[in-house]
């Protein structure tokens, strides 16, 4: 009996599970919401499963409730969902971003990133999208080990400098940089979110583009469709505003009027201020100039294709006002692009891409003595910004660059347009199996347009700025460039073992374009144009300024790929550049480089490793040319300002322009790179290190030369030579963790840092040295390139406090007989016994000693977040926005001042008397050193049962906050102040600081 009801039992409980039994059905997609054909998908432990269809459809029968189902594909994550009901399943899987199949574009062609041998830094859309920079430099900046971003300005569209591992040369050292194989020498005409890709070339392999890869390449790709897939619309916007990071603390009105008093009676004079107690706070001139600023962005793109072929156009806007001056500092950027690839034949393929920028900028004075925020700084308190009578206070007794900042900025009128196309075209055609033979051209024109109107104004007695004749200056640049490349490749493996790549072409590039513009004279208000003026002349003319330029660049090369098994690896590039920069006999190189790899982890030692799962050692050697100077520096040319006498009267004609050199030959760089790849734990966590060499040679510079020989005549200069070797040496390191924690959970922490050193190793000759910079008013150029220090070094004297008595003084060696207690102590640096030029040294320099970035993100079910740092350590700034004037403002500092024996050894008395203190010394130089919160990210994305009945298939809000805080020690406005000049860059005078800037935006799919 208990046998049978046994046996019932287990019936029952067989036959109540086989209920349970399920059909499951579903879809798999990708991030974008496209279907992945494909698709494995097995119940985990089991033999049952099934592969998707074309439209990513799936379908399973008799699957218990509580099985795991396993999705699995090449290039993405496998994912693991439990089913416990028939409801239909809809599946997200995520790209591997650790996969070593990923394609990383090298020139003229990809590379699986397992087979790269070279240093290549890549930046995904992902990171891009993050970000949300205005400009793509911004995702850059401490994204990518090895890449220096400075900000010339934080004005809206301000320019900035990209320097890859260190700086170079004194000259041109930007990187080439291309989008869709288009050469783009300004990054402000590119939308950011258009990019799919940003891959950074650091070593010898950027070779392969020859000569004007010397200084790195930066290989943007943007946005296209994909074959099979349908219509796809994306809007992006967002809104904010700006507001600046700081204020530099000045004096108000009554410390001002108690320091100037101070001041006046050290100097023996009459103190201006009788009754300080009648001046009060008085007028906080930054507070005036600074506003908050709005900033808008919206875009829309439009993808897709067919079974041959693929699209994409895009269309964006973005305006934005600047923190100074508002509207009078405004940039709107309009950005229209459009691709088209179709594969004509089975082996013949077109591409096409057209791009066009219309981009508009106001300009303030920035950056220079006498810009607006030079003169906030120095404006006195004690003025109002109007008078009684309701106009513009004038400035009287504050030097002559000094004036009322708000005039300033409502009587500029300053604008350029700019008008740029681009365009590409390529056929591939594949024969023979193995051949590819390959022919492209691109083109760019630019027209940028310029208006600048100078009204009559008086600003005050003597001042630089008064207008006395009303002036217009109009102005019309064209540049036009093409480049041409055809190359045949090769691709072969042999026994499965032995991989083999070959590639042969030539490339040719010109690039020319005119310069016009007129100034009129006495401009008709109502209407102020060149057609309105009474008097008008040619701007190049009158300068002695050649208005065309032309130059051309034929390039051969070969480049060879070798592996065997995929783990040993060899690559090698040749390439002869003939430019016209230089005579005949000096007009062509040639520029060889190699890399080899090897991948230890597919070694059978390592290959069972639970541990490691990827290890890669490369290294890399090669030399590169540059020839960016100049055109026709080897011959001579009337193209300079001749001034003659005939029958006693002045004629201008045409004379000599710059010196010639028939001698000048390609600027070398040699460059060698060793590091490693390795992934480690399930491939969560990424390393990255290399130790580079980059030693420049032969450097292209234009050396101080004596006057007898003429360079100082309009139009004229000293010759081009090749003079000079300068010495990069450095590490990089990146590390990074990612993984997920659950279904609903992922995380995310990079970090990376970069160490240079930079050294001259020559100039021209001994003792010989270039200056470059400006300090004050009437003093030598602070900044040099010299032999044994860092390039652009800051040459100055060296302090040790400040004289307490008349005994130390006495007892000191002293520059002058003007010095008095309270002034600055200099160092008799070589023991002479007197303080004269000799005792200048080296007080700093503009180059971080290393810069790291820190990125964290993390994903929780329809939450996002993402967070970047970055920072520079060992780098000095000068300070040079305080205007050394009797009636001047002060920082607050100043109140710190020495007012006797023992009050201070740190900062000076104040005298209205000739003292040394204002001479260029290590008191005016503070370290630049920051870290900073570049951007701050929260977003949130609806899920797809919200939009069930819609079209959309995305919809992502989100608010972020970009240069949040910077902890610096530096008292400027911003730490990252740099004109981009390789001698004299790091010089405050009164630098446009990056803004603050909150936005709140959203991502949209249809």
């Amino acid at each position: 009996m208990r046998q049978k009801l046994f046996k019932m039992l287990m019936l029952l409980c067989f036959s109540y599970a086989s209920g349970q039994n399920i059909e499951i059905s579903g879809n798999v997609q990708d991030n974008s919401g496209f279907p992945i054909p494909g698709v494995n998908v097995i119940v985990k432990n089991t033999t049952k499963g099934a592969v998707t269809d074309f439209d990513g459809n799936f379908t399973i029968v008799d699957v218990p409730t509580g099985s795991i189902l396993v999705f699995s594909y090449i290039g993405y994550v496998t994912k693991e969902v439990t089913v416990n009901n028939s409801d239909k399943l809809t599946v997200t899987m995520e790209e591997d971003l650790a996969k070593l199949d990923e394609v990383v574009v090298i020139g003229y062609g990809a590379q699986k990133k397992k087979e790269v041998t070279g240093a290549v830094s890549v930046v995904s859309s992902e990171t891009i999208e993050a970000l949300k920079p205005t400009r793509v430099e911004q995702a850059l900046q401490g994204q990518v080990a090895g890449v220096n971003i400075t900000s010339q300005s934080g004005s809206p569209g301000g320019n900035t400098t990209i320097s890859i591992r260190g700086v170079s040369t004194n000259g041109d050292s930007r990187p080439l940089i291309l989008v869709d194989g288009n050469v783009i020498e300004d990054l402000s005409v590119i939308n950011p979110n258009d990019i799919a890709s940003v891959n950074v070339l650091k070593d010898a392999t950027a070779g392969i583009y020859g000569v004007r890869a010397a200084n790195g390449v930066i290989l943007i790709t943007t946005k296209t469709g994909r074959k099979e897939q349908p219509l796809t619309i994306e809007y992006d916007m967002y809104v904010g505003f700006q507001e600046t990071t700081r204020k530099i603390p000045v004096l108000n009105a009554s410390e001002y009027g108690a320091l100037v008093n101070e001041a006046f009676a050290a100097g023996g004079e009459t103190p201006p201020f009788s009754d300080l107690s009648q001046l009060g706070v008085g007028t906080d001139w930054q507070d005036e100039v600074f506003e908050k600023a709005p900033i808008i962005n919206h875009g829309i793109t439009f993808k897709g294709g067919n079974e041959k072929s693929t699209y994409a156009f895009n269309s964006s806007f973005i305006t934005q006002d600047g923190i100074v001056g508002g509207s009078k500092s405004n940039f709107t950027r309009f950005t229209q692009r459009a691709s088209y690839n179709v594969d004509l034949l089975d082996n013949l393929k077109f591409t096409s891409g057209l791009f066009l920028t219309r981009s508009s900028k106001r300009n303030l004075v920035e950056s220079a003595l006498g810009s607006v925020l030079f003169n906030a700084l120095n404006m006195a308190p004690t003025i109002p910004v109007i008078d009684e009578e309701g106009r513009f206070t004038i400035a009287e007794g504050l030097g002559n660059e000094v004036i009322n900042p708000i005039a300033q900025t409502v009587n500029t009128n300053d604008l350029t347009k700019t008008l740029r196309l681009s365009g590409n075209a390529g056929l591939g055609y594949t024969f023979l199996d193995h051949f590819t033979a390959q022919a492209n051209i691109q083109f760019n024109y630019s027209e940028v347009d310029g208006y600048v109107y100078r009204p009559i104004q008086n600003y005050g007695s003597g001042k630089v700025f008064n207008v006395d004749r009303s002036e217009v200056v109009e102005r019309l640049d064209y540049y036009r460039d093409y480049t041409f490349d055809a190359f045949v490749k090769y691709e072969n493996s042999f026994n499965d073992t032995h991989n083999v790549k070959a590639l042969l072409g030539t490339s040719v590039f010109r690039t020319k374009g005119v310069f016009t513009g007129l100034r009129g004279f006495d401009v008709d208000t109502t209407a102020p144009n060149i057609d309105n003026a009474d008097e008008v002349e040619d701007i190049n003319q009158a300068r002695g300024f050649d208005p065309r330029f032309d130059s051309r660049l034929l390039s051969y090369f070969t480049r060879l790929q070798y592996d065997y098994k995929g783990k040993y690896l060899f690559s090698a590039v040749i390439r002869r550049d003939g430019s016209t920069k230089f005579g005949p006999e000096n007009r062509f190189g040639y520029f060889p480089s190699g890399s080899i790899g090897w991948v230890a982890s597919d070694e059978d030692f390592l290959s069972g490793s639970n541990t490691l799962n990827f290890l890669k050692l490369r290294a890399s050697y090669g030399i590169l040319g540059n020839d960016r100077i100049r055109d026709f520096g080897f011959i001579s040319l009337l193209n300079g300002e001749g001034t003659y006498v005939f029958n006693n009267e002045l004629a201008f004609g045409l004379g000599t322009g710059a010196v010639s050199n028939p001698e000048i030959r390609w600027e070398k760089q040699k460059t060698l790179n060793i590091g490693f790849d390795m992934r480690l734990f399930n491939n969560k966590v990424d390393i990255t290190a290399d130790y580079f060499q980059k030693r420049t040679e032969d450097l292209l510079v234009v050396p101080q030369v004596s006057g007898l020989l003429g360079v100082g005549a309009p139009g004229a200069s000293a010759p081009t030579v090749n003079a000079g070797i300068v010495d990069n040496k450095g590490i990089e390191f990146a590390i990074g963790y990612s993984d997920n924690i659950s279904d609903d959970f992922k995380f995310s922490i990079k970090y990376n840092v970069t160490a240079i050193q930079n050294e001259v190793i020559s100039v021209s000759g001994d003792g010989d040295f270039i200056a470059g910079g400006s300090f004050g008013v009437g003093q030598d150029p602070p900044a040099r390139m010299e032999a044994g220090f860092p390039i652009g070094y800051f040459r100055g004297f060296k302090t040790n406090g400040i004289y307490q008595n008349q005994a130390q003084v006495d007892a000191s060696p002293t520059i002058n007989d003007r010095v008095q207690p309270g002034d600055l102590i200099f160092v008799d640096t070589d023991g002479d016994g007197d303080i004269d030029d000799d005792d200048r040294v080296n007080i700093g320099d503009p180059i971080p000693d290393a810069t790291m970035g820190l990125n964290i993100s993390f994903d929780y079910k329809g939450f996002d977040f993402a967070a970047y740092a970055f920072a520079s350590v060992g780098n000095e700034i000068v300070r040079n926005y305080e205007r050394n004037q009797n009636l001047t403002n002060r920082p607050r500092y100043f109140l710190d001042r020495w007012t006797g024996e023992g009050s201070t050894n740190s900062d000076p008395r104040v005298t209205t008397g000739a003292n040394s203190n204002i001479l260029f010394s290590d008191y005016f130089v503070e370290d630049g050193s920051f870290i900073r919160l570049q951007n701050i990210q929260l977003g949130y994305t609806f899920g797809e049962e919200v939009f069930e009945n819609s079209k959309i298939s995305k919809l992502r809000l989100y608010v972020t906050a970009s240069n949040l805080f910077t902890l610096t020690e530096y008292r400027g406005y911003d730490p990252t102040a740099s004109s981009g000049d390789p001698i004299g860059g790091g010089i405050d005078q009164g630098f446009y600081p990056n803004p603050k800037t909150f936005l709140f935006g959203l991502n949209l799919k249809l």
